[in-house]
């Protein structure tokens, strides 16, 4: 059996505000750095030796991975940074109030575009010219995705490098966002499309999963 761990990042200041962020580069508020620290405080009670770390290209996931791994005493273990991990790009809806939208395009709409697997919400006129990514092409990064869509381009890192490492016993720290984190635990607990929308991950509070050798679920725990 091997130990997988997933963390949400600490509070970010879109978190704070009710803003969508998606692929925006936002901070953490004080208050999200002493959730990364306490969440690093959590793990670290369990004991689990890491062998590997995985985050995205996003400052919020990645200040929260330092904090975590200074807790732990695990800064040496190599830490992989991947777009495949980032948040769901939200496209326009990005920067706007939740609140806001709310009553702008009612309530069902905004619910559809947050909850749903498959809808997509109203996408950028055109892709952002962002360092991170135009490396990778100009149609590269998303105008905006869906649940599913983020689902798709996690896969495959998962299977390329997070799944055999765990395969070959390695444990496995994540520390990504809520709906790319949302996605893989649909992926994981073969979770329906419909039952997605109840899943929540709260900021700063440790996912552990018991794995066997077939990367089925002998366990789950939340630490708080």
């Amino acid at each position: 059996m091997v130990k997988l761990v997933l963390v949400r990042h600490g509070e970010s200041t879109a978190n704070r505000d009710n803003l969508y962020t998606g692929w925006s580069d936002v901070p953490l508020t004080a208050h999200g750095v002493q959730e990364a620290i306490t969440a690093g405080q959590l793990i670290g009670a369990t004991g689990i030796q890491f062998a590997a770390c995985h985050t995205s290209l996003l400052q919020r996931a990645i200040v929260t991975t330092d904090l975590v791994l200074d807790c732990l005493a695990q800064n040496a273990i190599p830490v992989h940074k991947t777009w495949r991990l980032n948040e769901r790009h939200y496209g326009a809806l990005r920067g706007q109030n939740k609140d806001w939208t709310r009553k702008v395009y009612g309530v069902a709409q905004v619910a559809k575009w947050r909850r749903s697997y498959t809808t997509v919400p109203p996408q950028l006129a055109t892709p952002d010219d962002d360092r991170r990514y135009t490396r990778l092409g100009y149609s590269f990064e998303p105008r905006a995705e869906s649940l599913e869509m983020t689902l798709q381009r996690l896969v495959p890192y998962w299977l390329d490098h997070i799944g055999p490492a765990l395969i070959d016993n390695q444990p496995q720290l994540i520390v990504a966002h809520g709906s790319s984190l949302r996605a893989l635990i649909k992926y994981l607990e073969g979770i329906s499309d419909r039952g997605i929308d109840g899943v929540e991950v709260p900021n700063g509070q440790p996912i552990v999963y018991t794995l066997n050798r077939q990367l089925k679920i002998i366990h789950k725990q939340i630490l708080k």
